[in-house]
């Protein structure tokens, strides 16, 4: 089985496959199409008719991630089997309680142990707030918090939330998620299509 995986949670994607023991191999599109959600449809049939020839299943390690659809439409069209919810938010912390920090605080940022990683080069320089801080506002105006869905949370990795949060300005909330949520959705995929 092939797994075609979101950069941004591949690696935990094949942790989670190597310590169960899955016959899975993960295949990564690149993390930045987030940037880019209109591409990932795209990229995703690419990568799975390209797949197809060498793997008997093939299943995507994607939720919607923005793509308002388009995802759905080529998991229906080739008969592929996608990650549930809208972002990969809704894996790691469950809809219903990400729904209750949107109610609490409309304008929460999600931030996940990838984006608190690689939060210099997916946000900032991607954004050009690097080049033009004064842009801080224009993208980031509208938020109040910065909500951090911390998988494996450590010292390093506090350290670069709390670095992220400050970049643009907001107050850092730590939610601990661990990858039980991750874990269960993959569960879902390679069970039902083994």
């Amino acid at each position: 089985m092939a797994l075609i995986a979101c950069g941004a949670i591949a690696q935990p994607c094949a942790e989670v496959i190597a310590r169960r023991g899955w016959p899975v191999d993960v295949h990564p599109l690149p993390p930045l199409l987030h940037n880019r959600p209109d591409q990932i449809a795209g990229e995703v049939r690419a990568t799975a008719l390209r797949l197809a020839a060498r793997y008997e299943q093939v299943v995507v390690g994607y939720a919607d991630c923005g793509t308002y659809g388009a995802l759905d439409a080529v998991c229906d069209e080739l008969g592929l089997a996608r990650l549930p919810g809208l972002h990969c938010y809704d894996v790691y912390a469950g809809a219903p309680r990400l729904a209750q920090f949107f109610d609490d605080q409309p304008g929460t940022y999600l931030l996940t142990d990838f984006l608190a990683r690689s939060f210099t080069r997916t946000v900032i320089q991607e954004l050009g707030l690097d080049r033009h801080p004064e842009l801080r506002d224009t993208y980031f105006g509208h938020y109040t918090r910065m909500v951090w869905l911390a998988q494996e949370p450590d010292d390093e990795l506090r350290a670069l939330a709390a670095q992220a949060a400050a970049s643009i300005g907001l107050p850092l909330t730590v939610v601990e998620t661990g990858h039980d949520g991750l874990e269960r959705a993959l569960a879902g995929l390679v069970a039902g299509h083994s």
